[in-house]
């Protein structure tokens, strides 16, 4: 494509890692093109509610003046005007290529690039006395162990789904209910002393092994409230084919976020193996095609040698 490109997405959709990626492309090959990307679900509400959080009136897409020519609909116009219309005044409005909103301090702000050029990675290890830190494991620390039973899978409970809004609502919700489970393990970081903001693409990795031929492994990223309630901001699943019984190192997409998480939250990752319906079930017997199932015991691993940890993007 050489025609120039305006990319709009939700950090709350399931299609946001493509949306990102599109844009990164083009962007590589010189192409004139715009980012801007919200708060918002796939199926974007008319107020600034997006699944249980208020994000304030200045996220909303449509109605509210949040950017240099109007809503979202008037950038819209206005980019089309300075293609399609060159003589149009609004084609003199020079503005940065991105622009994003930030959760957490729930504000817009510009962006000369996707991804940001000044995020550095940090690496956040799972321990197993459920804890997340920056220190690095030591030796001889035990494996977190849970069983995983396709009969019975983690229900998905908001996140970036493109399912019916009134069967799996999108969008940030309070884990709770996902947490309580016993086939779901949660590591959550000390409160945090200052703001820790998270822009780009997050990963987590895994030395893990299951007791099935073939199993899943879900993996997602929360911002826990002084209050206790654990919101998700993204998630991801990486389906081990075979020999999912064998030790290996599993690494997992969460696509891409950017969220504050301001002084007093804890940082929390959840892992565990199913979030249905939005994924298929693993019936961990190393063929999807029929209707046997059965439970598998999967161990994640947090020594020195066979470390996890979650892989962070962190801007200061």
């Amino acid at each position: 494509m050489t025609v120039p490109t305006f990319h709009i997405a939700g950090w709350h959709d399931a299609l946001i890692q493509g949306m990102l990626d599109g844009y990164k492309a083009m962007a590589a090959l010189g192409r004139p093109a715009r980012l801007v990307v919200g708060p918002w679900a796939h199926y974007a509400p008319a107020g600034d509610m997006i699944g249980e959080l208020c994000f304030g009136m200045r996220s909303m897409r449509v109605g509210v003046p949040a950017h240099v020519h109007g809503d979202v609909n008037d950038e819209q116009l206005a980019w089309f005007a300075r293609y399609l219309l060159p003589e149009s005044a609004a084609a003199d409005v020079e503005q940065p290529p991105v622009r994003i909103f930030v959760m957490g301090r729930n504000e817009w702000r510009d962006e000369t690039s996707w991804p940001l050029t000044r995020a550095r990675s940090e690496r956040w290890f799972l321990g197993a006395d459920g804890g997340l830190r920056q220190d690095a494991p030591v030796a001889g620390e035990e494996a977190s162990e849970f069983v995983y039973d396709p009969a019975d899978p983690v229900l998905t409970l908001g996140g970036q789904t493109v399912l019916s809004p009134a069967f799996i609502p999108p969008g940030p919700r309070d884990q709770a209910p996902v947490e309580l489970r016993p086939d779901v393990r949660v590591f959550t970081s000390e409160p945090l002393q200052k703001d820790l903001e998270v822009t780009g693409r997050v990963r987590v990795v895994l030395h893990a092994e299951s007791s099935a031929p073939s199993t899943d492994w879900v993996a997602r990223l929360c911002d826990v409230h002084p209050d206790g309630r654990s919101f998700n901001l993204c998630d991801g699943i990486l389906r081990v084919e075979r020999d999912a019984d064998h030790l290996q190192k599993v690494e997992i997409d969460l696509w891409s976020t950017s969220n504050v998480f301001l002084a007093g939250h804890r940082l929390r990752v959840q892992v565990t193996s199913s979030s249905f319906p939005r994924w298929d079930r693993n019936l961990n017997t190393g063929n999807q095609r029929e209707s046997r199932m059965q439970s598998a015991r999967q161990r994640i691993h947090h020594d020195t040698e066979r470390p996890s940890w979650i892989e962070l993007p962190v801007v200061e």
